[in-house]
C-alpha cells in the first residue's frame, strides 16, 4: 500500500484541526505515496492547518473560501502553477449555524438554508468545475463526505441533513458528467465521529451511545476507516466505480430499528 498512490497529487478541503475526517483521510493518502495541498478557511484556522501540513513532507498550505469566487480561483491557480495536474480532491467542507442545528427543522432560517447549502453541497459543483482542467485526462478521483441524515431524520442535524441529501444528488450527476473525462466522482457515508463540526449538533453523545449499542458491529467507527476507505476510492483499486456513496458506519445503515 505504501506506493499505491506514488507520483500522484491531491488537495484536501475541510481540515480544521487533528481530529477532522479530512486530516484522517490526508494521512492515508499520504502514506500510499500522494503529495498532498491543504486548504484552509480564514486566520483562525491557517496555524492549526499549517502545522498538521508539516507533518506530511512537501504538503502546500493555501487559503480558501468556498463561498468567495475569488478564493477558490486562486486555489487552482496556485496549483496549476506549483504542480500542472491534479489526480485528487477531497470534500470535506461542511457548516451550518449552531442555532440550526437544534430544535424543529421547520424553524430554520433563510439565511441559514442558503448558507449549509453554499458550504455543504454547492461547493463541491464549484470545486469540481475548478478542478476539471487540471484533472481531466488523468483517470482522476474526486470524493466528499456524507452522513445517514441525508436519508434519514436525525433529530437536530435539520438543515445539514438536507444539504447533504444534495450533496449526494450532486455526486451523482458529477458523476454522469466527468466520467466520459476519465474522473470518477464517489462519497463516503461516514458514521458519527468527535469533529469540530459534529461538536455543534445537539444531543450528539447520545447518537453516539445509539450508534455503539444498535449497529451490528456493536461500535462506533474511527476516522482513520474513513481514511482507508478514501485512500481506496483516491486509487485505481476503485477505478469501475463512480457516482457511489459507500457507507463506513459500522453497518448501522442496515438497520430497520
Amino acid at each position: 500500500m505504501q506506493h499505491l498512490l506514488q507520483d500522484k497529487k491531491g488537495v484536501v478541503f475541510g481540515v480544521a484541526n487533528k481530529r477532522s475526517i479530512a486530516w484522517a483521510c490526508a494521512q492515508s493518502l499520504a502514506r500510499a505515496g500522494m503529495q498532498l495541498a491543504f486548504t484552509y478557511a480564514g486566520e483562525r484556522l491557517e496555524k492549526g492547518v499549517r502545522d498538521l501540513a508539516s507533518e506530511l513532507p512537501g504538503s502546500l498550505c493555501l487559503p480558501c473560501d468556498v463561498t468567495q469566487p475569488d478564493s477558490m480561483d486562486k486555489v487552482f491557480e496556485d496549483l496549476k502553477y506549483e504542480w500542472g495536474t491534479l489526480d485528487f480532491m477531497l470534500h470535506g467542507v461542511a457548516f451550518a449555524k449552531r442555532e440550526e442545528l437544534q430544535g424543529d427543522f421547520f424553524n430554520t432560517s433563510r439565511e441559514g438554508y442558503a448558507l449549509a447549502h453554499e458550504v455543504s453541497a454547492y461547493s463541491l459543483t464549484a470545486l469540481t468545475r475548478r478542478a476539471l482542467p487540471l484533472m481531466e485526462g488523468r483517470a482522476g478521483s474526486i470524493v466528499t463526505l456524507s452522513y445517514i441524515g441525508s436519508e434519514r431524520v436525525v433529530p437536530n442535524y435539520n438543515v445539514m441533513g438536507i444539504a447533504k441529501a444534495a450533496l449526494e444528488a450532486s455526486v451523482r450527476y458529477l458523476a454522469h458528467d466527468l466520467g466520459p473525462r476519465g474522473i470518477r466522482c464517489n462519497a463516503i457515508s461516514a458514521g458519527p465521529i468527535r469533529t469540530l463540526s459534529a461538536s455543534g449538533v445537539q444531543g450528539f453523545t447520545e447518537i453516539l451511545d445509539h450508534i455503539a449499542s444498535h449497529s451490528p458491529l456493536r461500535r462506533n467507527i474511527t476516522a482513520e476507516e474513513v481514511g482507508d476507505t478514501c485512500l481506496f476510492l483516491a486509487s485505481d483499486l476503485s477505478r469501475g466505480m463512480t457516482g457511489s456513496v459507500l457507507y463506513v458506519d459500522a453497518g448501522y445503515h442496515v438497520m430497520g430499528v
